[in-house]
């Protein structure tokens, strides 16, 4: 399947059996959104990941055995995300 970013690049991909999860590269992303989301199959958004505040970006992504998704944000946070819903399960400063 072609990705189409939304915004910028594509960074990173995880192909997941519910979906594929995208990573977009921070240059030029908007800030008010999240460069953090995961498609269907077929290409549409099933959901764009929650971020611990309004003005940071995603830089780093991995899949975790527990089907977890660990991120890492442009202001030295660490998120742990639910990959069904994008939501946070659990973040911290790592400053």
């Amino acid at each position: 399947m072609q990705i189409t970013p939304l915004y910028t690049v594509v960074e990173k991909l995880i192909e997941t059996r519910k979906g594929i999860v995208v990573l977009e590269g921070t240059a030029g992303f908007p800030l008010g959104e999240t460069n953090l989301y995961m498609l269907d199959m077929e290409g549409k958004v099933l959901w764009k990941a929650e971020k611990p505040t309004v003005n940071i970006l995603f830089t780093k992504l991995k899949l975790n055995e527990d089907m977890s998704l660990s991120t890492f944000t442009n202001n030295g946070q660490f998120c742990e995300l639910d990959i069904e819903t994008g939501k946070i399960i659990s973040s911290s400063s790592f400053k």
